[in-house]
């Protein structure tokens, strides 16, 4: 029985892996690393985040995105976004460098076992572990808006369906949101010859600012200090110190996460959506239907549209009950959040637990560095997979699970 399984193998699985392996844990990763950044996006798209505050986690941090560029014959500069291709292949990299071998096939069930877990392959093996941690990523949380739910998917698609958007040269497209991915998305294909519009419910889009300097005089650098998730005392919060995020009162972190860092594009993409794409602001999708050739789009207040497809840029919605890789008995043990997600691990659907950061690659770190400690401690003191134990803040946790982003 192994100590850990790591289902995932995206920046969170692979960083939870470095750490287990340097701490000596016996442990099997399984997962296709990098997929969601390589079969999941578009070429030309960027990371949104700094290159500095998207490193993967190694417990030496010799393994940095800056060091991999390095060897490539690139700089990452501050300022200056990544394409997502580089990073993906700086997973890669990572996983080589950094990690045990990964095992790429699917685990498609994980059930309770005395002492544990046992895991079951796409090809029926089974491998048992004392402790499991899920960086499953957002793909089993794709949110898409209920009017559009039902719709084919030559009609319709999310974004994350797309890591080309070729096909839609020279066609007409709708996206529907007003976030990073919308927006970028537009671009890309306004740039490709689409006929592309934007809807979103906001009535305006917001935008980061350009990031200062890295190096700049010390009394602005303490005024507005930068972190993983921008300038300021606030996010500087929420990116470095998400253990003492967990201590404040459950309603001020359930709001916190549901309006910091809310959608908003990239300054980069500025110029490309505001010269090229038409947005539609405060309008929202009430109806949509199929009509020869494309899709009927109705409209609250606005009357109604048809366009060739729709893409919706809509984001993900994780919760409990979407984990369908977790057998029924095993996912009913988990607390619920207010919000739907798992009161477990540190990762995107705690996000409400541990703060905005758990959205981030930015926050692999502390949760590859907290979680294997919680592991080894578990280990140490010989609890059995599966059993309760008390969580951070005084809460009831199934501790035996971490979900997390990939």
């Amino acid at each position: 029985m192994y100590d850990l399984l790591v289902v995932g193998a995206g920046p969170y699985g692979l960083s939870i892996a470095s750490h287990a392996a340097a701490a000596g844990l016996s442990l099997r990763v399984f997962g296709r690393p990098m997929a969601s950044w390589r079969d999941h996006m578009p070429a030309g798209m960027y990371l949104k985040s700094e290159p500095w505050a998207s490193n993967l986690s190694d417990p030496g941090r010799r393994r940095r995105l800056d060091t991999y560029c390095a060897t490539r014959g690139v700089m990452a500069r501050h300022g200056e976004p990544v394409p997502v291709e580089m990073f993906a292949e700086y997973g890669l990299w990572f996983a080589r460098k950094a990690v045990p071998e990964v095992d790429e096939r699917t685990v498609t069930r994980i059930a309770p076992l005395t002492g544990g877990f046992e895991a079951v392959t796409e090809d029926g093996e089974v491998v048992a572990a004392r402790t499991v941690a899920l960086a499953v990523g957002v793909m089993p949380f794709v949110e898409m808006p209920s009017p559009l739910r039902g719709l084919p998917r030559d009609l319709v698609s999310h974004s994350s369906h797309h890591d080309d958007l070729a096909r839609f040269g020279g066609r007409d497209v709708t996206v529907i949101g007003g976030g990073q991915a919308a927006l970028e998305t537009a671009a890309l294909l306004a740039e490709q010859g689409t006929r592309v519009r934007v809807l979103a419910r906001a009535d305006r889009l917001h935008w980061n600012d350009v990031p200062p300097p890295w190096q700049r005089p010390w009394w602005r650098s303490a005024r507005t200090p930068h972190s993983g998730l921008g300038c300021g005392w606030r996010n500087w919060f929420y990116a470095e110190r998400p253990g003492l995020y967990r201590r404040l009162p459950e309603p001020t972190r359930a709001r916190i996460a549901s309006t910091a860092l809310g959608p908003a594009g990239a300054w980069w993409v500025r110029d490309r959506v505001e010269n090229a794409v038409p947005v539609r602001l405060g309008q929202e999708v009430t109806a949509a239907r199929a009509v020869p050739g494309g899709v009927r789009l109705e409209l609250w207040g606005a009357g109604s549209l048809e366009t060739e497809h729709v893409i919706a840029a809509t984001g993900f919605r994780a919760s409990r009950d979407r984990l369908g890789l977790l057998a029924d008995e095993l996912r009913a043990t988990l607390a619920a959040m207010g919000d739907g997600s798992p009161e477990v691990g540190r990762g995107l659907i705690t996000a409400s637990g541990f703060g905005p950061a758990m959205r981030f690659v930015h926050g692999a770190t502390f949760t590859a560095g907290t979680l294997v400690r919680g592991v080894r401690r578990r280990l140490r003191a010989g609890v059995p997979g599966g059993d309760r134990v008390p969580a951070p803040g005084g809460r009831s946790r199934q501790d035996a699970t971490g979900i997390l982003p990939a």
